[in-house]
């Protein structure tokens, strides 16, 4: 394929020269670098002759992918477009150019604003040859800016059984509108809203543009949409290309995420506040740490981690409007690494391993199995989620994902009650008191988690289907960090029952040499010589004695 770049009216009149020549080109690219190149066919269609054959083979596509996923920075605040096209609805053709909730602050006037750079439209050659080179005006396109509140100000009376959007002769009579232009009533608030950029196509020119860098400033908080909209019918089939910046008083995060980062720092405290009373703990009682709660020393320090990572994730790109890629993808990968480990620590402290059984048998393999289909199915919603571009409104491609993940939890969930209800019921029969009082309130806890977990989900259900315009947009954060919360609170639970101790030893699993049960250890504290507490060799002392009284009884009956 042979491609040529250039831009603005370099590129209209090499198209003309070569629609006139007879070559010309089959499509119009954008490179990342922001130039507009032309491409003509190559005479070769093989694989060897045109490289972007190779997607018919599904691993490159896939590798490509991911190198795109490490290495470039996905746009968010920044809408790029390329080559987008607009689509027929009712009486006009638009495209939407995103939906983002934006803040205002009366200390900062004139730092929200959304501005238009290299917006281009083309239009097909059958378009340009209708209008004649001379004509001042060839075609009309508006880039409509509204706020969710007024989105019915945008439209008139049913046309075709729908909404109009453009005026017609018949709705200009009626309702004093312009013809041929986007029906749009101001706002009771502020007559110049909804905002209306009007762009002209030149005479037969194949190409309109927006004036580069036009600002439209912001001047009430709300959740505000952009679509670019012609009611001309000889535009059908229009493509646009450049993108729009979107920013905030405080910085280019989109105003559902921008609670999100004073979160972060908050959640990093009291993370570190946590890890640093657990080290204390564990340096403190070295000697009776247990593996249980070396996996959770693990789970604190992936949480730490997962908490400081984001807010560096999020000042970044509340500071430059883009979101690398590749620094998201690994924030993405820690946190569903602590998602996973912490579902399967609490999953092997339910079965009561290291407590009721020292291994978890022939249950190791199915735990890492379900470990690892946990572990994708979360990477794959944080990736759909967190990584490319993000609107204020949720992306179809997060539907998909969510089921899966829903599924893994519910099963989970039930998993989890199922071998803490066999614990409790191993605990009782041995009547190991110590331990069925621990385990009673960890599946307390448990039981107030997935209560919560359920009445979460149902409100976080009814304020979606309640809201289907993003109008509650600045509570939304709420609905992610709860998830945070919980999962933290649980932790300390975890952390408070298990906490090492100079007793840790209470926790471990003794099997009698002779019965083959687990023995009942006594607790009071008999330092060894190294000042640690044995409580296993108290057990078994303990054993042993017994064995003695009863044989000097048995002597004594038999002197008897």
């Amino acid at each position: 394929m042979a491609t040529d770049t250039s831009t603005g009216s370099e590129l209209a009149g090499e198209l003309m020269n070569r629609r006139k020549m007879g070559t010309a080109p089959t499509r119009i690219l954008v490179t990342r670098h922001g130039e507009v190149a032309i491409s003509q066919p190559s005479a070769s269609n093989g694989c060897s002759g045109n490289p972007w054959n190779l997607r018919r083979n599904l691993f490159f596509p896939c590798t490509f992918f991911f190198l795109i996923l490490v290495f470039q920075g996905a746009e968010a605040s920044i809408h790029s477009y390329n080559q987008d096209s607009f689509r027929e609805v009712g009486n006009a053709f638009l495209l939407s150019g995103g939906s983002e909730g934006i803040l205002v602050s009366d200390r900062l006037q004139g730092k929200s604003y959304i501005r238009f750079e290299n917006i281009t439209f083309w239009r097909s050659y059958e378009a340009a040859d209708h209008r004649p080179s001379s004509a001042y005006s060839g075609g009309l396109v508006q880039a409509i800016i509204f706020e969710a509140t007024d989105r019915d100000n945008i439209g008139g009376s049913a046309y075709a059984g729908q909404r109009a959007i453009c005026c017609t002769a018949d709705l200009a009579n009626l309702e004093g509108c312009k013809q041929g232009e986007v029906i749009r009533t101001p706002s009771a608030t502020d007559k110049n809203w909804p905002i209306s950029v009007k762009i002209y196509f030149r005479g037969n020119t194949l190409s309109a543009h927006v004036k580069n860098n036009k600002e439209v400033y912001i001047k009430r908080t709300g959740m505000y949409n952009l679509f670019f909209i012609t009611c001309d019918p000889s535009l059908k089939g229009m493509r646009m290309t450049g993108r729009t910046v979107w920013r905030n008083a405080h910085g280019y995060l989109p105003g559902r995420m921008a609670p999100l980062l004073n979160f972060y720092v908050f959640m990093s405290i009291i993370f570190a506040i946590l890890c640093a009373i657990w080290v204390y703990q564990n340096v403190r009682y070295w000697n009776e740490v247990l593996l249980l709660q070396h996996c959770i020393t693990l789970v604190i320090a992936l949480g730490l981690l997962e908490m400081t990572f984001w807010y560096f994730d999020f000042a970044y790109f509340n500071g430059t409007g883009t979101r690398p890629a590749g620094i998201t993808a690994w924030v993405v990968t820690l946190s569903a690494v602590r998602r996973t480990v912490s579902r399967i620590l609490i999953l092997s402290v339910s079965m009561g391993y290291g407590v009721v059984r020292p291994t978890l048998g022939g249950l190791t393999a199915k735990v890492i199995l379900f470990g690892v289909t946990c572990f994708l199915a979360y990477e794959m919603l944080s990736l759909a989620e967190n990584v490319g571009s993000i609107n204020d409104k949720a992306g179809r491609a997060r539907v998909f994902f969510v089921l899966p993940v829903a599924l893994l939890d519910a099963f989970l969930i039930l998993w989890i009650f199922t071998s803490l209800s066999k614990t409790l019921e191993q605990l009782q029969a041995k009547r190991n008191s110590v331990k069925l009082d621990i385990y009673r309130k960890f599946s307390n806890a448990l039981a107030v988690a997935a209560i919560a977990s359920v009445l979460w989900i149902g409100y976080e259900i009814y304020f979606k289907a309640t809201d289907p315009f993003s109008e509650r947009w600045q509570s939304a954060w709420i609905i992610t960090a709860f998830w945070d919360v919980l999962s933290f609170a649980l932790l300390c639970v975890i952390c408070y029952l298990w906490a090492p101790s100079q007793s840790s030893q209470r926790y471990v699993y003794v099997e009698n040499r002779e019965e083959g049960e687990e023995s009942e250890a006594f607790f009071e504290e008999t330092p060894d010589s190294k000042g640690s507490i044995s409580l296993v060799h108290q057990s078994r002392e303990h054993v042993d004695e017994e064995a003695e009284e009863e044989e000097e009884e048995k002597g004594d009956g038999k002197r008897e």
